[in-house]
């Protein structure tokens, strides 16, 4: 059983990490990864997408997709499962995506991220992450 402080700390990364992006403050993205870690993506039954190796490439496409839009998305993260090992936790979560424009407010996508985060000195960290997205955004 995960305990509770591992449990927050986790949801954490995951929230600094939706907020990061959702705010443009790509540096709390950046620092939700290991600066080793894969990142994949697959929209719904297309291909994958990936990987991207190391936090320098992750960041590469997350800077170019928050820079190719023009609303204001909110990545809400729900269903968080956790199972932590040590230093190591595995981690399975659901994600919606809403998009916010012209005062209307549309939910883009749902999907579930599939984690594995690394205790480090800093926290916990991302240091693989692969994203199934149901539905193109």
């Amino acid at each position: 059983m995960t305990s509770s402080s591992v449990r927050d700390d986790i949801e954490n990364t995951l929230h600094r990490y939706a907020v990061g992006y959702d705010d443009g403050d790509l540096r709390l993205v950046e620092d939700s990864f290991t600066p080793d870690a894969v990142l994949t993506l697959r929209i719904g039954n297309g291909d994958l997408v990936g990987p991207f190796e190391g936090r320098d490439a992750i960041m590469r496409l997350m800077r170019d997709s928050a820079h190719s839009q023009d609303d204001q998305r909110r990545h809400v993260t729900t269903n968080v499962i956790i199972e932590a090992d040590g230093d190591t936790a595995s981690c399975l979560s659901y994600l919606t995506i809403f998009s916010a424009k012209d005062g209307v407010l549309t939910a883009l996508s749902t999907g579930k991220y599939d984690d594995e985060l690394v205790r480090t000195e800093a926290g916990w960290r991302l240091r693989k992450r692969h994203i199934a997205l149901d539905l193109p955004y």
